[in-house]
């Protein structure tokens, strides 16, 4: 797509040919390769700056008019330097036009590590190109940069360009713009409103030298040294501190990842959960990557200040209350560390109270990700449920199927399933046999009641609804004289999905559509049992992989066959994992129009927490039958 009017108008006289329309396919061929052994820095007399500006370079859209063409002597004031991953540096002009929509920041990759220092005064010589983090089919905007530079200082310790100060007033609450439908969707060459869109400021800031005081944790940090703040504290907070994702629409734009420049070697990273403060001064360039999108690459970071955030106790059940509960347990497999099994354990027992029945996620067979045809799981199942007596729970019993051999995804070789635990002091498991890894389980009438056919059993798993996923788990159990039929699931992920700050927008949720049918094959077999018995004690659980304002969630509740637990809550508690600085809903308990009243928890102890057993929470409920 030719530059636009607005952008030519600001164009300076600048050397090489004339630049005409770019597909995605010739922009790739501009991504930035290692610099070449006549670039490099430069020492000698000064030089003037060439006539071409890093406002010009970066334009007023998200690709720049000159893509594809060399850039001489450009000038600027180094603000930060990478010596990690993709090395480089950032510069930035201190004489900026007065254009908001035009950045004047610009990184300059140059392969190996940078030979300039913060405060350099440079000029640089090099290619423009726009690189796209994780390559072009990834669908994320890209960076504009430099590449193949040579590089003269001028001086050294020169004051750096002012920051711009992000806060409440400056983060426009709307997040992306709508994308232009004959572009596909994509907001690439859309004239950016800085004003008026969050993607649109963070871009016109791209490289450009930021800053923030005092901002609120709103994801924990990780192993990656990185965690999240919020630069609009209002925007749909939690009660413990995070920011709730309550709607497609509505996606929380003061969120912004923040990832410190110093190597984790010369000075770790802060330990910071949700509800913590960031305090003082976080400040550096301006960055975007394909693990979070727009961050500040901070070069100077504030100090963590603890919110004093505890980990959640659910109550126990009354002796006349079955409880039910869902925890996905993430990869769990004898490979782990005790530290692990202990943990999780601790965390049944003293923060779910031992429910009666517990359906487990991602249990692996007893070698892990080993890909050697092993798909039995007791192993795993053994150290679990020793590692819960230990912790002072009940000796739990288990049901489960084992999956044909790498048919199920998830981690490869790990063969994850879905598993019960239930405690046989408080309910008893009816074993119908027959169930296996192909053989779908069934509903019939027994005294009156539905009953499955096959306990354990799956649901319609050679339904294509169910190819290269884990298979719902069906289990009939009997409390106190009264049966109820759970079903445990784990629903396609969301890994394919393009993220909330991609170049398509909306962004393309390509998932879902599998995660529709599992949804309609789940309704569908409990529709079966209520038609069998109207009244029937049906609950679905497990990891949906989807919000509860989902589709996914509509397919799961259509015709009244199910009603999701999370709605029970206020807005701002309906969350199980934190995802990018969003609180979010993915695991989720459903029930049965007979199940008429219950008492449902989400129990946070992992999700918004730096030190997790799992990435997820675990929730539970309890009702009367």
């Amino acid at each position: 797509m030719p530059p636009t009017p607005a952008a030519r108008s600001r164009r300076l006289p600048r050397r090489g040919a004339a630049v005409g329309a770019l597909s995605v396919a010739a922009l790739c061929s501009t991504l930035l390769a290692p610099p070449s052994s006549a670039a490099g820095l430069r020492s000698g007399p000064d030089t003037a700056a060439g006539d071409v500006r890093i406002h010009d370079i970066q334009g007023t859209t998200r690709i720049s008019p000159y893509a594809g063409e060399e850039a001489t002597d450009v000038h600027g004031i180094v603000t930060g330097v990478r010596t990690y991953g993709s090395r480089g540096f950032w510069m930035q002009d201190p004489r900026p036009d007065d254009d908001p929509a035009t950045s004047e920041g610009l990184f300059v990759f140059t392969g190996s590590a940078p030979q300039v220092s913060v405060g350099d005064e440079v000029l640089v010589s090099g290619r423009v190109g726009e690189y796209y983090p994780g390559g072009a089919g990834a669908g994320l905007t890209s960076v504009t940069q430099l590449s193949g530079p040579a590089v003269t200082v001028l001086s050294s310790g020169n004051e750096l360009p002012p920051p711009v100060v992000l806060g409440p007033d400056t983060v426009p609450g709307t997040f992306a713009p709508q994308g232009d439908p004959g572009q596909d969707g994509s907001i690439e060459h859309l004239e950016l409103r800085p004003d008026t869109y969050a993607l649109d400021l963070y871009e016109s800031l791209e490289g450009m030298n930021v800053r923030f005081t005092d901002a609120r944790v709103v994801g924990p940090s990780t192993q990656y040294h990185e965690l999240w703040v919020t630069l609009k504290p209002e925007q749909n907070p939690t009660p413990r501190g995070g920011t709730v994702y309550r709607s497609y629409e509505d996606q929380n734009s003061g969120r912004l990842k923040v990832q410190s420049l110093t190597p984790a070697a010369e000075e770790p990273f802060p330990a910071a959960n949700t509800g913590d403060v960031l305090t003082g001064i976080t400040e550096g360039p301006l960055d975007f990557d394909q693990f979070g999108g727009y961050k500040i690459a901070a070069r100077e970071l504030g100090e963590v200040r603890p919110g004093g955030l505890e980990r959640e106790r659910t109550r126990p059940q009354h002796r006349t209350e079955l409880a039910v509960g869902t925890y996905n347990v993430e990869n769990l497999h004898p490979g782990n560390d005790q530290v692990k099994f202990d943990r999780l354990a601790e965390g049944v027992v003293d923060h779910l109270a031992s429910p009666d029945i517990l359906a487990l996620e991602e249990i692996q067979d007893n070698t892990g990700p080993v890909d050697d045809g092993t798909v039995s799981a007791t192993l795993t199942l053994r150290m679990f449920t020793d590692a819960i007596v230990a912790a002072g729970g009940p000796r739990y019993e288990w049901r489960g199927i084992d999956p044909e051999d790498g048919q199920d995804g998830g981690q490869p070789g790990g063969n994850i399933r879905n598993v019960y635990l239930f405690n046989p002091e408080r309910v008893s498991f009816t074993d119908r046999p027959g169930g296996d890894a192909t053989t779908p389980t069934g509903v019939r009438k027994e005294r009156g009641r539905a009953a499955l056919t096959h306990s354990p059993g799956r649901v319609d798993p050679l339904s294509d609804a169910w190819e290269r996923s884990r298979k719902p788990l069906a289990g009939e159990f009997t409390f106190r004289g009264r049966p109820v039929i759970v079903v445990a699931n784990h629903f396609n992920s969301k890994g394919g999905d393009q993220p909330l700050y991609a170049r398509f927008q909306p962004p393309n949720r390509t998932t879902e559509a599998q995660r529709l049918l599992q949804a309609e094959s789940v309704n569908t077999f409990v529709k079966d049992i209520l038609s069998v018995q109207k009244q029937a004690n049906v609950i679905v659980l497990g990891d949906i992989n989807d919000f509860e304002f989902s589709a996914t969630t509509s397919a799961l509740t259509a015709g009244g066959a199910l009603r999701s637990a999370a709605l029970s809550l206020p807005p701002g508690e309906r969350y199980s994992y934190v995802f990018q600085g969003n609180s979010q809903t993915l695991d989720q308990i459903l029930v049965s129009p007979g199940i008429r009243r219950f008492d449902y928890d989400i129990v946070h102890l992992n999700a918004e927490f730096a030190d997790q057993a799992s990435d997820h929470d675990p929730q539970v409920l309890r009702f009367r039958p």
